[in-house]
């Protein structure tokens, strides 16, 4: 899961996001309101830690324009702000959560999984056609003949997406922000060797299911029903 930090003081936004990548998640961070809003509108985020007094864009207008916007993440306000009537104010924008500094990391890290307990609950595995991605073990599993191999951290990434999105084409662009963030220097030769490790592991498994590249359009993960038969 992906989660954006939007906070201006770079020391605790660094704090925060070492340790969330230690919980295993994926973390980008903002340092500014301007950059922040960009990132948090473009939907790639479970979960974004939003704090109130932020330079450029304050975290409030955020948050109207995320969820004016459908974004489907959840917002946990990250602020020095702790009077009952900013937290209402936040609330009624539609925020899930508010957490006043200064707070003991532990704590924060407790409320971001809290959040997203739900999320990771109902995926303890993920499945589309012949294919289950367990999420406790990062094992790939052909569902018809028992067989399993393990995937590394890119590798359960991509195959998240696509079985999120099965028969939908993905551009380039949606693959880099969604597995290596907005900020990424990933080139090309990063997608395509990922794309292969893949294709490598759905053979192993012997899986029916396929990735499809549409030439400058993108690519499309389908269940081959020939090959079911």
């Amino acid at each position: 899961m992906r989660i954006l930090i939007v906070e201006d003081e770079v020391s605790l936004a660094d704090i925060v996001a070492d340790r969330l990548k230690k919980e295993k998640y994926l973390v980008d961070v903002s340092n500014d309101g301007e950059e922040g809003l960009y990132n948090a509108l473009t939907g790639i985020y479970d979960l974004i830690l939003l704090d109130i007094m932020l330079p450029k864009v304050n975290g409030m207008e955020i948050l109207k324009q995320v969820k004016s916007n459908d974004i489907s993440a959840k917002v946990i306000m990250l602020t020095a702000k702790g009077e009952i009537e900013d937290k209402l104010a936040g609330f009624s924008e539609g925020a899930n959560d508010y957490v006043p500094k200064p707070f003991h990391i532990d704590e924060l890290v407790a409320r971001v999984n809290a959040q997203l307990r739900v999320k990771q609950a109902v995926k303890d595995t993920l499945e589309y056609g012949d294919l289950s991605l367990h999420y406790k073990d990062s094992t790939l599993w052909n569902i018809e003949t028992g067989e399993s191999v393990s995937v590394n951290n890119k590798e359960f990434q991509m195959l998240e997406y696509f079985m999120n999105n099965p028969e939908q084409i993905l551009s380039k662009d949606m693959i880099y922000d969604r597995i290596w963030g907005m900020d990424s220097d990933a080139v090309s030769n990063s997608l395509e060797a990922y794309l292969s490790f893949v294709r490598k592991k759905l053979g192993l498994i012997e899986s029916k299911i396929s990735i499809s590249v549409l030439r400058n359009i993108g690519y499309k993960m389908v269940f081959d029903m020939d090959k079911a038969l």
